[in-house]
């Protein structure tokens, strides 16, 4: 059972807890990006969120998962004959990519160039899963779908065909892609869009082509050589539809000068939201607090506490003036700092060290950290922070000291800043049973939220489609 003083020290430790765990996890990404650049590896994508890995994809044709004497792959590994005479309707030469098409993006794609229709011109595109019948056209098994070039027509999951395009033989060049945003497949001749399809299978899926006569013989490229169909525009067509339908949503004037009134209330830039506020008052409806603490615009005003206050501290921990931040908070708020063994005193101390570091004060930083960082070596979960700022003393420039460099820039600072901005707004009585929401401003929290609802959104689609990335989808770029 937890005591009352136990508890409440639990609650307030929400606070330095999280802004710890920002700090450590900075520390880990600068040291990771230390041993890739002494490795000579080459980073990039730094400013994208949930990066991940690059997918496979399809390269050449399969030759192990054959459909027998039916096809022959060429050296190259991506042109496909038939070498002899059908004699029975599953008499079909199949062959597969040799992996799946990838589905972290908007759009996949590939082409065949017909070099020769042969006796019927029964060749086909398309897609099909992995274990499929390697004798049967695509889309004539469930979970397939061709676009086949003798009869124009669009076969998806069964052996009966359904209008869809025009037929295609000798010269011309078919693609087929699937749209993971609509859920669609498409497909092209001779670089024009022929028509889209549902697509209802959530599984990897392999492109496929397949030959069906005599002396027919496509083609494939996978993406080394230049497409005929115009697939960036293409996809800048579609980033430009979806665009439109966001920018139809309507929202309210008041909602969004809320959004960013509050972000600046919850960090204290009180200059910079009077300028705002005497900005907008021609064209943004006063705002009046109402009984309830919420005002016209749908926010209350929970982030105007002590809002000078966060201002002054704000401005002392940027300007590495941590003594005197230490000294405004024991007046003012010495709850926070009452614990001299809580995370926001270890941040305070630890940034102490890190600015005598920066100025060369080397000998009054090593007095300064054996009697302060003591205490701290004796609680684990600290440890491994209070090792990085004494490891800064091995360094003649800490600015070039490996992955403890990040320790000395600007950014240490903003997010001590933010650690004690969000300490002082948890010590609000209107806030007290909500100490996580002074963690973050509305707009963050919006942010949050967006973020959520596109990762299960694609989730829902079997985590096909692009990843998310937070600065792509702020900036809609449609490149």
């Amino acid at each position: 059972m937890v005591n009352d003083f136990e508890g409440g020290r639990q609650e307030k430790d929400i606070v330095g807890s999280y802004f710890l765990e920002l700090w450590r996890s900075k520390s880990k990404k600068a040291a990771v990006s230390y041993a890739k650049d002494v490795e000579m590896v080459n980073l990039d994508n730094e400013c994208e969120e949930l990066e991940e890995e690059e997918e496979p994809v399809p390269t050449e044709l399969d030759t192990l998962n054959s459909s027998g004497g039916f096809s022959i792959v060429l050296p190259n590994k991506l042109s496909v004959q038939y070498p002899t005479v059908n004699l029975h309707g599953h008499d079909v030469g199949v062959v597969q990519a040799n992996c799946p098409a990838p589905v972290k993006r908007l759009l996949y794609y590939f082409e065949i160039y017909v070099k020769n229709a042969g006796a019927k011109g029964q060749i086909a595109i398309g897609f099909t899963t992995e274990g499929f019948h390697m004798r049967r056209q695509p889309g004539w098994e469930a979970n397939s779908f061709g676009y086949h070039g003798d009869d124009g027509l669009l076969y998806r999951g069964h052996g009966k065909g359904e209008a869809f395009g025009p037929t295609y033989s000798t010269g011309d060049v078919v693609g087929g892609g699937i749209n993971y945003t609509s859920h669609e497949f498409f497909f092209t001749k001779n670089g024009q869009v022929v028509g889209t399809v549902e697509k209802d299978v959530k599984g990897r899926l392999y492109p496929t082509i397949a030959v069906h006569s005599q002396y027919e013989e496509v083609i494939v490229n996978f993406g080394k050589d230049p497409f005929i169909f115009d697939l960036k525009a293409y996809e800048a067509t579609l980033r430009a539809k979806q665009q439109a339908v966001i920018e139809r949503i309507l929202i309210p004037q008041a909602a969004s000068y809320g959004l960013i009134r509050s972000y600046l209330q919850h960090y204290g830039y009180e200059e910079t939201l009077n300028v705002l506020d005497e900005a907008s008052q021609t064209c943004i409806p006063p705002i009046t607090t109402t009984t309830t603490g919420v005002h016209d615009n749908g926010f209350n005003e929970y982030g105007a506490y002590a809002l000078n206050h966060r201002k002054i501290l704000r401005k002392l921990i940027k300007d590495g003036q941590i003594d005197d931040a230490f000294a405004k908070l024991r007046e003012w708020y010495p709850e926070t700092v009452e614990d001299d063994t809580s995370a926001i005193c270890l941040m305070l101390q630890c940034q102490k060290f890190i600015e005598l570091v920066r100025v060369g004060h080397l000998e009054e930083a090593v007095e300064y950290g054996r009697s302060h960082f003591e205490k701290f070596y004796k609680l684990k979960e600290y440890e491994d922070l209070v090792k990085d700022c004494a490891g800064l003393l091995a360094y003649e420039d800490p600015k070039k000291s490996g992955g403890l460099g990040y320790l000395v820039e600007d950014s240490q600072r903003e997010n001590l800043a933010d650690a004690v901005n969000a300490m002082i707004l948890s010590t609000n009585p209107e806030e007290a049973n909500t100490k996580r929401s002074c963690l973050h401003s509305y707009l963050e929290r919006l942010l949050r939220q967006l973020t959520a609802c596109f990762l299960e959104k694609r989730l829902l689609n079997g985590n096909q489609g692009e990843a998310f990335h937070l600065p792509r989808v702020l900036l809609a770029k449609n490149n």
